[in-house]
């Protein structure tokens, strides 16, 4: 059977491209190699706590040919979710650039519609936990940023959004809906930024649970990245990528008949 050629790559960010600060060799030279032969590129992040633009200039300032308009953070996703269901308000639980995504959006604390979770880090004590836990009983939705337990990206193990979201759904009985990786919403999202077919998109990350369990759902084909959060052993037991790299820059050498040029640059 042929395989359909790419069209469009989706890159993960932390772990791919960069990890705990800094750029990792070769992935500058990658999405340069990429764009080249004009392929639409996308930078789809679980991270809530950057912006699309603080994000994008991150990556800018280690080198990488990035616009603004090509990524994608869980925060992002979040704001897109809420525009398109209209609650009359909400209490966005997050901190840092991550809130520039929501400075539209009605905010209250006190009677939200729907509690939406980020990464709140020294916010998520018991004060306003618990506050969020009763506004759940008292009939409020919870919208979780990313389903995503731990962290290392900053060089230290920490918890990460999904675990403060799952103690909130545990102990209110209020089920999450999730707006970031490996949520269809997400990968729905970034595909319709992108105007390709699923069978002409790859998403390339480094995180079994997320990137390759979201990507083959949603009915993408993908690429895992041996760097970043990966783990010896994820493949034991996991789903299974359509290709295993040690790098992003042994990308190239995967894709090279893969890849067709198409016009323009998304």
């Amino acid at each position: 059977m042929q395989v359909k050629a790419i069209k469009g790559v989706i890159f993960d960010i932390d772990g791919v491209l960069e990890y705990q600060g800094q750029a990792v060799p070769g992935a500058s030279q990658t999405v340069e190699w990429l764009r080249q032969r004009g392929v639409r590129l996308r930078f789809l992040t679980n991270s809530t706590l950057k912006s699309r633009q603080s994000a994008a200039e991150k990556l800018r300032k280690k080198g990488f040919d990035i616009s603004t308009e090509e990524v994608i953070t869980a925060s992002y996703a979040a704001s897109v979710y809420l525009r398109q269901v209209q609650p009359r308000s909400c209490w966005v639980m997050l901190e840092r650039e991550g809130l520039d995504e929501f400075a539209d959006i009605p905010q209250d604390m006190q009677n939200p519609e729907i509690i939406v979770v980020g990464d709140n880090r020294s916010r998520f004590d018991f004060d306003h936990l618990n506050q969020a836990l009763r506004l759940l009983c008292k009939g409020a939705r919870l919208v979780g940023m990313q389903a995503e337990m731990l962290d290392s990206s900053t060089g230290e193990l920490e918890l990460n959004v999904g675990a403060w979201v799952h103690l909130l759904e545990a102990a209110s009985g209020v089920q999450a809906t999730y707006t970031g990786k490996p949520s269809p919403f997400a990968f729905e999202l970034t595909l319709r930024s992108m105007g390709l077919e699923k069978d002409a998109v790859i998403m390339v990350g480094d995180r079994v649970l997320t990137d390759v369990l979201g990507a083959r759902n949603f009915g993408l084909r993908s690429v895992l990245v041996k760097t970043g959060e990966y783990r010896p052993g994820d493949l034991e037991s996991g789903p299974q990528p359509d290709y295993a790299i040690a790098s992003i820059a042994d990308l190239p050498g995967i894709l090279q008949d893969l890849v067709l040029p198409v016009p323009g640059v998304g």
